[in-house]
Order: C-alpha cells, then structure tokens, then sequence
C-alpha cells in the first residue's frame, strides 16, 4: 500500500478517525445539541441559542474530549482489541502509536484551551473530565463493577454539563437521565458478556468473567426490567402527551421483546440485542427532536 501515497495517507486518516470514534462523536454531537436545545433550554429563542458562543464552546470541548477519550482508550486496550476487533485494530495499524499519543495531547490541548477561555468554572468542568477519562482508560476499567459505572458515568457527563450550564432540573428530567443512564449500562454489560473470553485473558474483571454466564444474563434483564419500570413512571407522570411520549410507550414493549433472548440466555442474539438498543438511543434523539419541532 506504501507504493500508493494517496491510498496509504487515505488509510492513515481512517484509522486516527476509527481511533477517535468518529462515528460516536457525530451522534454525540447531534444528540448533546438536540437534547441542550429541546429539553435543558426552557427560556432561550432559537436566535439566542445559535449565537451563545458558550453553548458551543462546551459541545466543541466534549467532543474534543471524547475524541481524546477514544484515543487513550485504544492505546491501553490495543492488546485486547486485536483479538476482539481484528478488523478495526488492522486498519489502526496504518498509524504509528506516536501519533496517536500525539493526536490525544492535541485534542485535550485544544479543549482546555477553549474551555479557559470561556470561564474559569468551564475549564475545571473539563479538566475533570479529561482525568477521569484517562484514568478510566488506565485503571479503573479494569476494576470489577466500577468500570461499568464509570463507563457510563463519563458517557453522561457531558450532557449533565449542559444540565448545570442551564440549571434546569426537575423531576421529569432526572426520570430520563435514570432512563439514559440504565439503558447505557444495559449496553455495556452485554459487551462485556461479548467480550467475556477476552476481558478474562487481560485481566478485566467484569461481572460476565466473574460470576456464571446465568447470574450475568439475569443481570442484565434485572436492569432491562427497572427500565421498563421507570418507562411506565415516566408515561405515568408526563403530563403533557406528546411525541416524546410515544417513545417512551413504546419503549416498554421494545424493552419487553429484549427480555426473552436475555432470559434464554441466546449468546448468538446478544450481539443483535447491543445493536438494537445502539439504535434505540438513536431513535431517543430522534423522537426529541421532531416533539420539540412540532411542539
């Protein structure tokens, strides 16, 4: 590949991208914009919320960190991840580490940069969320138990950023967040039964490598199961019925359909199971979006 430049530089962009995470910024983004816009703005018109250079300041930053996230992330998992994605790790291969290690100091740079230029508090926001990603990366992804709660806790964190920034919290909003924050960790568990043969030989302690392949399926249809629950709370208590709704309605069926590959215990399906609830976060976004147009 060396004899064609193009092809060669090409494959060198696509595997920083692929170290990066591209695509999961790209949803990141739009669903850090939509739900800021549609569910944390409760007072800002449309003009006011496209010019608050803050506002775009702290999305810029998050996906810079998540980016950086991603990086360093690969970097400690590169061993594991030959083995349980050959194919992506072939194609980060075209890169020397270096250049990764340098990308990650740039893309945090860049961020703390901006972020001290927006305020004080800012810059705080995201140096803490800088060490905590590396340190999830460095240590506690390996930690049993912890590593699941600080997966998610850091997937979140950008959007609870938002949260503060506008300081709108009510009961309906911190229902959603237990929503976001059960079904992120419904998707985090099943890669770890994915993953399990693999996290055992690198000395990842999850509950799929620790405890019997019974007790890890039934825990994950435990928290399947408190998700249907707060989709019921939510329908329940949503005084207004909208589009929005209709998602969360529909959630409890989805969730419903999810139980019974998880309760067979059907490795084979986990892999459509992640999948699909991959997509169901999409569509989450989606469903926010069109009831904030037509609201």
């Amino acid at each position: 590949m060396k004899n064609n430049p193009i092809l060669y530089r090409l494959s060198q962009l696509m595997s920083l991208l692929l170290g990066a995470r591209i695509f999961v910024l790209l949803l990141f983004t739009f669903a850090l914009y939509v739900s800021t816009f549609f569910l944390f703005n409760q007072e800002e018109s449309l003009r006011k919320f496209v010019f608050d250079y803050k506002v775009h300041g702290i999305i810029f930053c998050s996906i810079l960190s998540i980016a950086a996230g991603g990086i360093i992330n690969r970097f400690y998992d590169n061993e594991k991840d030959m083995l349980a994605r050959p194919f992506r790790t072939r194609l980060q291969s075209f890169l020397k580490e270096r250049y990764f290690l340098y990308s990650y100091i740039t893309l945090n740079l860049v961020s703390i940069i901006i972020s001290a230029l927006l305020s004080p508090r800012i810059l705080f926001f995201f140096l803490i969320y800088q060490f905590f990603i590396w340190f999830y990366s460095h240590k506690l992804s390996k930690i049993f138990i912890i590593n699941n709660f600080t997966y998610v806790s850091l997937s979140l964190y950008p959007f609870f950023g938002m949260l503060v920034y506008y300081q709108h919290f009510s009961y309906k909003i911190f229902l959603m967040a237990i929503f976001l924050f059960l079904l992120m960790l419904s998707i985090d568990l099943i890669k770890d039964v994915l993953t399990r043969n693999v996290d055992k030989v690198f000395g990842y302690n999850t509950i799929a490598n620790v405890f019997s392949k019974k007790f890890s399926y039934n825990n994950i249809a435990v928290v399947i199961f408190f998700n249907i629950l707060i989709s019921i709370i939510i329908v329940i208590t949503y005084h207004q019925f909208n589009i929005f709704s209709w998602y969360f309605i529909l959630s409890i069926f989805f969730f419903l359909f999810l139980l019974f590959p998880v309760l067979t215990y059907q490795k084979n399906k986990m892999f459509w199971v992640i999948n699909l609830l991959r997509i169901w976060v999409f569509i989450g976004v989606l469903f926010m979006l069109f009831n904030g147009i037509y609201s």
